[in-house]
């Protein structure tokens, strides 16, 4: 399998971007490509970045969003973009690394194991062995709205949230990505959605059979997230917007056709 492209969504992160785990993942013969998405950042962030990208120009790269668009959007404009340029795989990581790069590893291995794989999802469990050391209060808070992810979407997920995914560049895959996201923060649960939606008109495998929840070995929490209490009740709200507009009984979700490309967005 090729070198994969991680997308990186990055929002006034100049105080926090961890420049020299990047730096150090850049030098590495097998590291992944990396694609910074400064999703219209109002401090350093994009001179940073800049300067970072242009260390190894063959391995990182930066795509400039002029407008605030969010987490979901800077993802998927990420995404689209690796898609366009020729990765075969691409996928987001969180910019505070809470998810160490040396996590990547355990993602790409179940891709190449198992070829029917388009999806390949970071999960922070708990178990004997591995370190997941998440806040204790959002950490209660994330299992009451797993628990509601997984009765709307009838699937027996345990998390959706974590920042670190993988994705085939597949039919599937591209058009998931091919329409805006409804949700800022719980756009994981529409991919998974889309998905549901797709295998139903059947243009897209059961998610059962695509799509793979993988323990990481290693998980850090790091202070200053911009992801505060009350999103996680927010998110009531927003995962019955997601099953009214893809999961009800009538509605569907429709691709877009064509390439698509963000008119404001700049590579550099």
């Amino acid at each position: 399998m090729s070198r994969p492209t991680l997308v990186v969504p990055c929002y006034n992160e100049a105080l926090r971007l961890p420049v020299i785990e990047f730096a150090r993942s850049m030098a590495q013969p097998r590291g992944p490509r990396l694609l910074f998405v400064n999703d219209g950042s109002r401090d350093e962030t994009s001179s940073l970045l800049d300067e970072l990208a242009s260390r190894n120009p063959a391995r990182a790269s930066v795509l400039n969003l002029a407008t605030n668009r969010g987490k979901a959007e800077a993802v998927r404009h990420g995404i689209l973009q690796a898609f366009a340029t020729g990765a075969t795989v691409a996928g987001f990581w969180d910019a505070d690394l809470a998810t160490p790069l040396d996590e990547l590893a355990r993602l790409e291995e179940a891709l190449v194991r198992r070829p029917e794989l388009e999806m390949v999802i970071g999960s922070r469990i708990s178990l004997l062995g591995n370190s997941i050391q998440r806040d204790p209060l959002r950490h209660g808070l994330g299992r009451v709205v797993a628990g509601s992810i997984g009765w709307t979407l009838g699937l027996q997920v345990h998390d959706t949230q974590c920042g670190a995914k993988l994705f085939r560049s597949t039919a599937t895959m591209k058009s998931i990505f091919s329409v805006p996201f409804i949700t800022r923060w719980l756009f994981d649960v529409e991919i998974l959605a889309r998905i549901i939606s797709l295998n139903r008109a059947g243009k897209a495998g059961r998610p059962e059979a695509i799509a793979l929840e993988l323990p990481l070995g290693r998980w850090d929490h790091v202070g200053g997230s911009k992801v505060k209490p009350a999103d996680f009740f927010r998110a009531f709200h927003d995962l019955t917007r997601i099953w009214r507009a893809t999961l009800a009984p009538g509605a569907a979700f429709i691709p877009a056709e064509g390439p698509q490309a963000a008119p404001d967005a700049l590579a550099a």
